[in-house]
């Protein structure tokens, strides 16, 4: 009974010496702990001392300031205890009833407490603890965390509890009494009471004090001989110091307030703290969680690439069986050419199974939108049903589906899902307008087939009634906030000139036509004419003039009401659904390309340049560009406006097209008034194909060619990765197939003997690292010895060679030659062979932040030979853990850049997805792996985030699983991803099968073999019955093993594969098929090939790179710059008598026989010296992988080099060429070179002038600052200039300047240069005042905040996500055109269903004002410096002027001089900013003079600035104020 208080004693804690302990942690709730011997009875008092009485008594009397405070003291009091009420009420809930707690007192003979409350800070009634006590340690020891928990007693009170109770067993029954005491004390009756109280109320103030004095002396002092002190004297302490909480009232404001304050402070979620940027890489959004939750496979919930940082959430639903039929009927024409040929055709080779096709791909649907599951779950285990089995000949089956099929099943089949909802989307919008159209409910919408023709379908029914619902419908965006019922603004609204007519009377005259134009089109489409022409008696003109207004002043012409009519009649056949749909096919048929050469093209496109190949391609036939990257390359020409694309038709193809629409069209009749109908009609069907159908089919015709393109070479690209992924590790001869080889890796990294040091690290089978070192040279026989060291210790089984130069192979042919000499010598190093190997994904890892991680301790070329490493054993591994920056990687040399990213990377994941399913991955591994880890993701039914989960959920188990049961039982996977998944996971099993329950009958996990091998769960029980058929035994001789025992002991038979090889499979499959209808011929030889070898290597040997590959990793060269007949400058290494040894840029080295070196045949020394560079003619390569040789012969004979290598250099040209007109520019570019040889050559003392063509000044301003001028020789002749300024990266304006008195001998400038109508006294006056003043305005536009740069669609862009972003603002902003260079475009968006309007402005014309007009774009007369070439007093002549770089030379277009002496007597003052110029010109829009880029002045309209016409659809008043008003200047 005492030993534990003994132990107590012994070990004190420290807060039991400070009293202040308790109430610091707890009173912020203020409820007391009452002792549990404490008792609620209040009939029971004990006698009243006076020393209480008078302690008490001196409590009560206080004075007005003690009021205000005890005032302010109540209102906290209240707002504590409406705290403390709400959250007493939640703790009463958890709390054990009154039966609960009697039922545990009748078992263990102790009283307990009904409820445990808090300690009440700042109480003058409260004593000290006593050291002795086990319940004053409970007290002190609780807080906030262990009350708030439901299982609220600590396990230092639950021990002690015993310990309290035989204290209290000596107790009076008065004392017992006092147990229901707990939840007594609560004090705020007494504080809201206020400070008047009669004598009853204090009475029964003081008994309730006495009660908890009482309680607290019994709680805190129930044994008080153990601690040595008496009774007495704990109450004279009490009286002397207190109980320690005297001063607690000088805390309660700031606990309250920091209360307060943590209530009113919201809860803080990682949104509020990371970037959202971040949030997205870490895959923490609420889509990653919604991905994560769903039983549904990762990448068939995504959108796009897993691997990509902008994977988005996929908004497809999935099929219904009800959908398969219709799916298979709409993907099966769109396979493949191959599959149409094969199947479709009457002489194809399997035209008799095309059912069967039909119903593997039925099989094929409903496996991945159906069930969803993934590509290589179906390929692996269902590969049966996409298969054609015949029963009477099962050794014979006939693939019907690749596996490169069924991933072109998956992404047609993702169109379709895309297809069906359009279709959905257009049933709504036909059944929100509420009519009934016979013409789409029999012929539109049974047609509509591809998301093209919905389109169609939704602008022609918006076309047809559209006008009558407006007022039904408002399109709102899915974050549009609900603004109520606010009074909005009348947006400008754009009604086309169809909608103008159609409402007019105009309608009627188009009826005249006599057929309605969709019975035009269903003549079209069919065989023969079914709707015939109703034939007028009079004559167009005669028939349009009975509908001309008969009000004069309104009045139109007969024939402009005609010509509205007939272009009724176009737009409704050109928006018609399915005669787009018919254009489309005639162009995909017989469309052809042809590419014609802008000016700038001309010049720059020669014959060296990639883009030659189609500079003049003429009537190239469309379909043959699909399979080459041709077209990708003529759109990025276009982008950089060199060429310029045409898509036609074939002309016999538009002919027949048009000669059908004019029969569908025309009247059969012959009188004079039905053919001049039909020329009417003719004349509308020219309109159609002009306006209409063309355009749409040349859009879309182009946008076909770009995305075939883009998935040709992505198939490519794609293929190049399955070649260098899909194959086993290394294995050198003495090693088994599959099995992981040990690997040193070196590299000299650039190989300066001065700089570089040999790097050397050594990783062992299971990947990890296990020496590393750095070598300074292997020549020295210290080094030698330690490397030969290190061989021996760790005998590597293969020696990887990397490095960043052509001295990496001297490094190889000194690793062989150590090698080779101690293996004579001795036997204790084995014959280990020295590879190179591909190092992209190496170059990639040194510097990555995964490297940095791993290896921190590492340089960066070790790291670059971990990945070497890691390459040899594993080219998968390495390829996967690279995510998104595969991409970095070129596949296709010259191609892969002009395919987007996020097709590439969907392309380049099927590829790893295959590999990896292919290979499996072992799941336990993977846990403590994180490099292994990265395989993870690829696995079917997984990606990036449950992945992610997946490994975190086995690390919370003990990271590691015994059988495949487990991911369903532990709820590590959803039943789809478990299925997806299952058989690709593999759990390695070390021994063989142990009884599924224990001596108890219970069931526990224990191992599987299957479990180790490619066989699905669902197929297990039929690799039982196969290990059981080929051990010949009964199901008696295992009843009681585990159920695949059988599979262990076949497994481990010595004799195997011939009792594998003993079962009839085929009859077993022909079986199975007849009497379940199971489809199993393949799943059987997986579970055959699995029971010998499980998850053996099924990939080809691993692959080393050839000797161009090695070159082109050394040196760079490839060969396309190394063939025979290039032209290329060496520096001579060494002179020998009858050679010469020299090298090229790449560090190559060739040799330069004496016979080519000269024409005369010299001695080699008197030629040529070493040091010296001449140039060679490449003669022939020798490459010599296993000698580690890599040389070029060469020839510098003059006879050879003069040549050049042009020829070889020269791009071939395309077949489909125009030869006429490359004979013609080529004419013109050669009489422009002989003129510019023959013109004088101007020699002008300025330090901008230079003797450059626009070309050369481009090139030379491109790396100078914006503003910056060149002034040049102009090709107009001899008194002309050219000058040509920055404007800004990659634009430039050419200026036209004309000398009136030039120098006829071109040696001087002269002394009036004149642009346009603006005259300058010399070459400094006219770059001030007009190019930099240009400059100057061009810096303010640019610099404001609705300037935004980039091209002209970046700020649609802008504008559209603004308006969408607030829907109830307009947007507008300005860039600059960079396709004039000198004008900017000013782009309005009214609202987000209207377009963007964009006006073009010359920038020139803010030198005096806004964008709005022209004023102010020329150089005033009056405004010009007088004859001096001095700026201003103090400046110098400007050296290398630049728009930036302003003096104070006074600008004329700024505002009022500060000098008002430059301007001549009597002339007008300059205007200010922003207003007009009293020098007025042309009208706007009027065209410059010829080669004139400056702009004109304008005469002034009322408001200064002469407005040009308003854009159609926008109110004039808006328009003026945008035009003229709207800019700065005028913002």
């Amino acid at each position: 009974m005492s030993s534990p208080v003994r132990n107590h004693e012994h070990a004190p804690r420290d807060d039991e010496d400070d009293p202040m302990q308790g109430s610091g942690q707890e009173e912020e709730e203020g409820d007391a702990v009452a002792p549990a011997g404490a008792s609620d009875d209040s009939s029971e008092e004990p006698e009243e001392d006076e020393e209480e009485e008078r302690r008490i008594r001196e409590g009560f009397i206080v004075d007005e300031d003690e009021e205000e405070e005890e005032e302010e003291e109540r209102h906290k009091s209240r707002k504590r205890h409406k705290k403390r009420h709400h959250r007493s009420h939640n703790e009463e809930e958890d709390a054990l009833d009154e039966d609960d707690l009697e039922l545990l007192e009748e078992n263990t003979g102790a009283s307990h407490p009904r409820r445990l409350t808090r300690i009440r800070p700042g109480r003058d009634a409260q004593s000290p603890p006593a050291p002795s006590s086990s319940r004053a340690r409970a007290v002190v020891e609780s807080s906030d965390e262990d009350l708030d928990n439901d299982d609220f007693p600590r396990v230092n009170d639950i021990h002690n509890i015993w310990d309290d109770e035989r204290a209290a067993a000596g107790r009076d029954d008065d004392d017992v009494d006092m147990d229901d005491m707990d939840n007594f004390i609560e004090y705020e009756d007494e504080e809201e009471a206020g400070g008047a109280l009669d004598e009853s109320e204090r009475e029964e103030r003081r008994r309730e004090r006495r009660r908890l004095e009482k309680a607290r002396r019994r709680a805190f002092g129930s044994r008080p001989e153990l601690a040595g002190i008496d009774q007495n004297a704990w109450e004279e302490i009490h009286e002397v110091f207190g109980d320690g909480h005297d001063y607690d009232w000088a805390l309660v404001d700031d606990e309250e307030n920091a209360y307060e304050a943590e209530q009113a402070k919201p809860e803080m979620k990682y949104q509020d703290v990371f970037e959202p940027s971040e949030i997205r890489a870490r895959l923490l959004t609420e889509d990653d969680d919604l991905i994560r939750a769903q039983d549904i496979p990762e990448r068939l919930q995504l959108a796009t690439s897993s691997l990509s940082s902008s994977s988005t959430l996929s908004i497809h639903k999935p099929l219904t069986e009800n959908d398969l039929d219709d799916a298979a009927s709409w993907v099966i024409t769109r396979l493949s050419n191959r599959k149409e040929r094969d199947f479709f055709r009457g002489d194809g080779q399997y035209h008799h199974l095309l059912s069967d096709l039909v119903q593997a791909i039925t099989c094929a649907l409903r496996y991945l939108f159906v069930s969803e599951f993934e590509v290589p779950y179906v390929w692996t285990h269902k590969r049966d049903y996409i298969s054609y089995f015949d029963p009477q000949n099962p050794r014979a089956p006939v693939e019907l589906l690749s596996l490169e099929d069924l991933w072109r099943l998956y992404a047609v089949g993702q169109k379709f899902r895309s297809l069906l909802e359009r279709r959905s989307a257009l049933d709504a919008l036909y059944a929100r307008f509420g009519v009934s159209d016979d013409y789409f409910d029999h012929e539109v919408r049974k047609r509509v087939e591809t998301a093209e023709m919905t389109a169609d379908a939704i602008e022609w029914l918006g076309m047809k009634y559209r006008d009558g619902q407006k007022s039904k419908f408002d399109v709102h965006f899915h974050d549009d906030e609900d603004q109520g019922e606010v009074r909005k603004h009348k947006m400008p609204s754009r009604v086309s000139a169809y909608e103008l007519a159609k409402k007019s009377i105009v309608s009627k005259l188009a009826e005249g036509f006599g057929i309605k134009p969709h019975e035009v089109v269903l003549n079209f489409i069919s065989d023969h004419n079914t709707h015939f022409v109703e034939e007028q008696e009079l004559n167009p003109l005669a028939f349009a003039e009975q509908f001309v207004d008969p009000d004069a002043t309104r009045a139109q012409p007969a024939e402009e009401l005609l010509s509205r009519a007939r272009m009724i009649i176009a737009t409704e056949l050109g928006k018609d659904p399915l005669l787009r749909h018919e254009i489309r096919n005639t162009f995909k048929a017989n469309a052809v390309v042809s590419v014609t050469p802008t000016e700038r093209g001309i010049s720059k496109i020669d014959e060296h340049h990639p883009y030659f190949n189609f500079k003049y391609l003429l009537n190239k036939n469309a379909a043959d560009m699909l399979q080459s990257p041709q077209f990708l390359n003529i759109l990025a020409a276009e982008s950089e406006h060199l060429v310029t694309v045409s898509i036609t038709l074939r002309p016999d193809a538009k002919a027949n097209f048009e000669r059908k629409l004019n029969d569908a069209f025309a009247s059969d009749s012959f009188s004079d008034t039905a053919r001049a109908w039909n020329e009417e009609r003719s004349r509308v069907i020219q309109e159609t194909l002009e306006h209409h159908l063309l355009p749409a089919g040349i859009k879309w015709t182009r946008e076909w060619i770009r995305e075939e393109t883009e998935d040709y070479l992505a198939k490519q690209c794609a293929q190049s990765l399955r070649e260098r992924i899909d194959v086993a590790p290394y294995a050198s001869p003495a090693m088994k197939r599959g099995d992981t080889p040990s690997v040193m890796a070196m590299s000299w990294g650039k190989g300066d003997p001065h700089k570089d040091s040999i790097a050397i690290v050594f990783i062992d089978e299971a990947g990890r690292l296990r020496e590393h070192t750095k070598l300074d040279n292997l020549v020295n026989t210290e080094n030698q010895d330690e490397f030969m060291d290190m061989m021996k210790r760790r005998r590597p089984d293969v020696i990887a060679i990397g490095g960043f130069s052509i001295a990496t192979t001297k490094l190889a042919r000194r690793i062989k030659e150590l090698i080779d000499s101690t293996k004579t010598s001795s036997d204790e190093v084995p014959t280990t062979p020295v590879i190179y190997v591909h190092d992209e994904v190496a170059r990639i890892y040194q510097n990555s932040p995964r490297a940095a991680e791993e290896f921190s301790a590492l340089t960066a070329l070790s790291k670059y030979c971990i990945g070497l490493a890691r390459y040899v054993q594993s080219p998968l591994n390495e390829y996967a853990a690279l995510g998104s920056d595969i991409t970095a990687i070129n596949f296709e040399d010259e191609y892969q850049q002009l395919v987007p990213k996020e097709k590439l990377l969907s392309a380049l994941e099927r590829v790893l997805v295959d590999a990896v399913n292919k290979v499996g991955v072992d799941i336990n591994r993977a846990v403590t792996d994180s490099y292994y880890q990265h395989l993870l993701r690829f696995i079917c039914g997984l990606g990036p985030r449950k992945a992610q989960v997946l490994v975190k959920k086995i690390a919370s188990m003990g990271g590691n699983l015994v059988n495949r049961d487990q991911f369903i039982k532990n709820g590590l996977l959803t039943t789809k991803i478990f299925l997806n998944a299952a058989g690709f996971l593999r759990i390695v099993q070390d021994s063989e099968p142990k009884p599924a329950k224990n001596r108890h009958g219970e069931e526990i996990d224990v191992p599987d073999p299957l479990d180790s091998t490619r066989v699905h769960p669902e197929d297990y029980e039929l690799a039982r019955k196969m290990a059981t058929d080929a051990l010949e035994l009964d199901e008696e001789d295992i009843h009681d093993e585990h159920p695949s025992h059988v599979v262990a002991v076949i497994m481990q038979d010595d004799d195997n594969v011939k009792k594998l090889d003993d079962l009839n499979l085929d009859d077993f499959a022909v079986n199975m098929f007849e009497a379940n209808n199971d489809k199993k011929r393949h799943t059987l030889n997986v579970i055959r090939a699995e029971l010998i070898d499980p998850f053996g290597e099924r990939r080809p040997e691993f692959i080393q790179p050839n000797d161009w590959e090695v070159l082109t990793m050394l040196t760079g060269e490839s060969k396309r710059t190394l063939r025979v007949g290039i032209l290329v400058s060496v520096q001579v290494v060494r002179v020998k008598e009858n050679f010469v040894i020299v090298r090229l840029d790449s560090g190559i080295e060739g040799m330069i026989a004496r016979r080519y070196l000269t024409d005369e045949g010299h001695p080699c020394a008197a030629m040529v010296k070493q040091g010296q560079t001449i140039s060679g003619v490449i003669i022939d390569v020798k490459l010599d992988l296993s000698q580690d040789q890599f040389t070029v012969e060469l020839s510098s004979r003059d006879s050879d080099v003069s040549a050049g290598d042009s020829q070889f250099r020269r791009v071939k040209h395309d077949d489909a060429w125009d030869h006429a007109q490359h004979d013609r520019d080529k004419e013109m570019q050669a009489r422009k070179a002989q003129a510019a040889v023959g013109r004088t050559r101007r020699v002008i003392k300025h330090p901008n002038f230079h003797n450059f063509n626009s070309q050369q000044a481009e090139q030379y301003l491109e790396k100078q600052q914006r503003g910056d001028v060149v002034i040049r020789p102009s090709s107009k002749g001899g008194n002309h200039l050219a000058v040509t300024w920055k404007v800004d990266d990659k634009l430039y304006q050419h200026i036209d300047v004309v000398e009136l008195n030039a120098d006829p001998s071109g040696q001087g400038a002269g002394s009036k240069f004149v642009v346009e109508a603006h005259q300058f006294s010399d070459l400094d006056e006219l770059i001030v005042n007009h190019v930099q003043a240009m400059g100057r305005k061009v810096e303010e536009l640019m610099v404001h905040e609705k300037f935004k740069p980039g091209t002209e669609d970046d700020l649609h862009l802008f504008l559209r996500n603004f308006v969408a972003a607030n829907p109830s603002k307009s947007a507008y902003g300005f860039t600059l055109n960079r396709k004039k260079p000198g004008h900017f475009n000013l782009c309005y968006l009214a609202n987000k269903n209207s377009t963007v309007q964009t006006w073009t402005r010359q920038k020139s014309m803010s030198l005096g004002g806004g964008l709005g007009g022209a004023p102010g774009g020329k150089t005033p007369y009056g405004g010009r410096t007088p004859a001096a070439r001095t700026p201003a007093p103090g400046h110098s002549t400007p050296g290398h002027m630049s728009a930036r770089q302003v003096g104070r030379t006074p600008n004329p277009y700024g505002g009022a001089s500060t000098h008002p002496s430059v301007a001549p007597p009597g002339s007008m003052p300059p205007p200010a900013y922003g207003g007009m110029s009293q020098y007025g010109g042309a009208q706007y829009g009027a065209p410059p003079a010829p080669g004139f880029q400056t702009p004109s002045y304008q005469q002034p309209g009322p408001s200064g600035f002469a407005q040009p016409p308003a854009p159609a659809g926008v109110h004039p008043s808006r328009a003026a104020m945008i035009q003229g008003n709207g800019w700065p200047g005028g913002f």
